[in-house]
C-alpha cells in the first residue's frame, strides 16, 4: 500500500509546481512561502481531527519531537530555496535539480539508516545522477543568464529536501503520520512568517491580486495532500524507494510545464530526463 501512497504523493507534488510558478509570479517568493504554509497547515490539522489523532500528542517522545523539529526546519529552508528558484528559473530546469535530492537522500539512508545498497540502486544513483546533470544544461540562447542565482536556489533546496526526508522518517517513527505531519508543518510555518517579518515582506501579502492568490492557495492544498501520502508511505516503506517514487513527480511537473507554461525542453534534456525515469523505475526491481 506505501508505494501507492508514493505514487499519489508524487502526482500532486508535480502539480504543485506548477501552481506555484503561476503563483508565484508577481510575488515575493518568501511571502508565498508563508502564505501557502497556512493553507497547508489547516488541511493538516482537518486530517488529524479526521483520524482523531490530537489525542497521541502528550505521548510523543522527546526524540521524535526533536526530529520532527529538525525536519521542519529542513523543510522550511527547502522551500524557502525552491520557490526563490521557481521564481527566477524555469520550472523544467529547476525542477530536475530539486528533485536530485534523491541522489543524496539514498545515500543518507545507506548510512544512517542502514538500508541495503544494491547493484541496482547504485546503477540508479548513477542514472539520476547524470541524467540531472543533462536537464540543467543552458539554454541556447542570448538570454542565456538573467540569473544563474537560480542553480544555486535549487541545488540548496534539494540538499534540505534529503535532509528533510531523512531527520522526516526518523522522526514519524511511533506517531500518527498525519500527526506528524501537523507538527512539521507548524515549525514551517513559523519559520516562514519569521523570514517574512525579518525581510519585511508583511506588507506585500496585501498586494498579491485574487489570481496569483487563488494559484497560491490551490498549490497549498496539493501540497497537503503530497505531505499526507508522502509521509504515510515513509511511515511504512523504505526512504531509499519511497523518495525517488516522489521524485516521480518531475514527470508530471515536465509534462504540464510543456503545454501549460510552454517551457520546451532541449534533445539533451530529454534525454536527460528519460535516464532520471530509468534511474527512478530500478528501483522499485
Amino acid at each position: 500500500m506505501w508505494i501507492l501512497y508514493a505514487f499519489s504523493s508524487a502526482f500532486f507534488a508535480g502539480i504543485t509546481s506548477i501552481l506555484a510558478k503561476i503563483g508565484i509570479k508577481n510575488t515575493d517568493s518568501n511571502v508565498v512561502t508563508a502564505v501557502r504554509t497556512i493553507v497547508v497547515l489547516l488541511f493538516s490539522f482537518v486530517m488529524v481531527a479526521i483520524v482523531g489523532s490530537f489525542d497521541t500528542i502528550s505521548e510523543i517522545s522527546s526524540r521524535t519531537l526533536i526530529f520532527l523539529i529538525l525536519s521542519g526546519l529542513a523543510t522550511g529552508f527547502s522551500w524557502l530555496f525552491y520557490f526563490r528558484a521557481l521564481q527566477i528559473g524555469d520550472v523544467n530546469k529547476v525542477t530536475p535539480i530539486d528533485k536530485s535530492s534523491t541522489v543524496l537522500t539514498m545515500i543518507l539512508a545507506i548510512i544512517f539508516l542502514n538500508e541495503s545498497l544494491t547493484l541496482f540502486k547504485g546503477l540508479a544513483i548513477l542514472l539520476i545522477g547524470i541524467g540531472t546533470y543533462m536537464m540543467i544544461a543552458r539554454k541556447e540562447s542570448n538570454k542565456e543568464v538573467i540569473d544563474n542565482k537560480w542553480l544555486l536556489y535549487a541545488s540548496l533546496a534539494a540538499l534540505f529536501a534529503s535532509l528533510t526526508a531523512i531527520l522526516g522518517k526518523i522522526g514519524i517513527e511511533g506517531i500518527e503520520a498525519n500527526l506528524g505531519t501537523s507538527i512539521r508543518t507548524f515549525v514551517v510555518l513559523i519559520m516562514a512568517w519569521l523570514v517574512v517579518f525579518v525581510t519585511k515582506k508583511e506588507k506585500e501579502v496585501r498586494k498579491i491580486d485574487k489570481k496569483s492568490l487563488s494559484f497560491i492557495i490551490f498549490s497549498g492544498f496539493t501540497t497537503g495532500f503530497s505531505w499526507l501520502f508522502y509521509f504515510r508511505a515513509l511511515q511504512e516503506g523504505p526512504a531509499s524507494i519511497v523518495v525517488p517514487i516522489d521524485k516521480l513527480s518531475i514527470v508530471v511537473t515536465i509534462l504540464f510545464s510543456y503545454f501549460i507554461l510552454k517551457e520546451k525542453l532541449t534533445k539533451k534534456a530529454l534525454f536527460g530526463f528519460i535516464l532520471i525515469l530509468l534511474g527512478t523505475m530500478l528501483l522499485l526491481i
